[in-house]
């Protein structure tokens, strides 16, 4: 799904960029290009930014648990 219009920015280019060290809206912008024209694009490609990162570290976490340890994870504040 496009993200941002005015630079043809999908939400997989973002998750890409996240994946390769992107951490930040500005890393984003840096990199992408997003929310660099008209800026209504800032939010969403926030969230997906957030959800890749929460995704990507319940990955690793779940990886580096050993068998028989209980996965906890915590509920993420705002």
């Amino acid at each position: 799904m496009y993200v941002c219009i005015c630079k043809g920015i999908t939400d997989n280019h973002i998750r890409e960029a996240v994946d390769s060290g992107c951490d930040s809206l500005r890393d984003l912008r840096r990199e992408l290009g997003v929310g660099s024209q008209c800026g209504k694009c800032a939010r969403h490609a926030r969230q997906i930014l957030r959800e890749t990162r929460s995704a990507n570290e319940a990955t690793s976490f779940s990886n580096s648990a050993t068998a028989g340890e209980a996965v906890v994870f915590w509920p993420q504040t705002a």
